[in-house]
């Protein structure tokens, strides 16, 4: 059975805005497509990593207090999409990827949030595509492909349906928390180019373009290829 892993963003998961009727969509999704290829999801923070994160710093957290509790807030969010997926889902979050790699052993889908400090969960997807050797990685972001620039600051961004993997490389920053938002962290695009790992960037919020993505049908997002 082939194999794939979703990187979803945090603002995705858990908008504030019928947060529960959409993660019991997009779980049922998941295990309508669980019948076809083995998924790895792995969870972002969003406005709730954001808020803990900004108000450690107001307190006076030190970097890695505060990459810790972004790390907490991707877990949580990983735990409501693992609840909503029931007995599909393996039985607990993993912390690391080993124990990710592990769990995947299993047969069940895999449902995880962020690993270590320094490492963003976009990363950690492209971490456990590797181990598990994976050639497919959907970043399913709150944008619907990638784009030149920030296309809410620059209504004239490109728009890219096709990029090779460096030239994704290209338009990703290098630093990270440097309080700008890339649409894939540059630690993953380079363990993806390193692995030969396409990467699919769909809207998060359209079900259908996951599911294409996820099962390697054409999508209107963004095609990465790394060969």
């Amino acid at each position: 059975m082939e194999k794939v892993v979703v990187s979803i963003g945090g603002s995705v998961l858990i908008p504030d805005s019928d947060d529960a009727v959409y993660i019991k969509k997009l779980a049922d999704v998941l295990k309508e497509m669980s019948k076809e290829v083995q998924i790895a999801v792995v969870c972002g923070g969003g406005k709730i990593a954001r808020y803990y994160t900004n108000t450690g710093r107001e307190l006076g957290g030190t970097t890695h207090q505060l990459d810790m509790m972004g790390i907490f807030a991707t877990r949580l969010n990983a735990e409501l999409l693992r609840i909503a997926l029931s007995d599909a889902a393996y039985s607990i979050v993993p912390h690391t990827v080993d124990e990710a790699v592990f769990a995947f052993s299993k047969g069940k889908m895999v449902v995880m949030g962020g690993t270590e400090p320094g490492h963003t969960t976009d990363a950690v997807a492209a971490m456990v595509a590797s181990k598990i050797g994976c050639k497919r990685i959907v970043n399913a972001t709150s944008v619907d492909a990638v784009y030149s620039e920030d296309p809410k600051k620059n209504k004239d961004a490109k728009r890219f349906t096709e990029l090779s993997i460096k030239e994704l490389g290209d338009i990703v920053y290098e630093e990270h928390d440097a309080g700008r938002s890339s649409v894939f962290d540059p630690l993953g695009v380079r363990i993806a180019m390193h692995d030969r790992i396409d990467i699919m960037i769909v809207d998060g919020r359209d079900l259908g373009e996951i599911k294409n993505a996820v099962l390697g049908k054409e999508i209107k997002g963004t095609r990465v290829i790394s060969r």
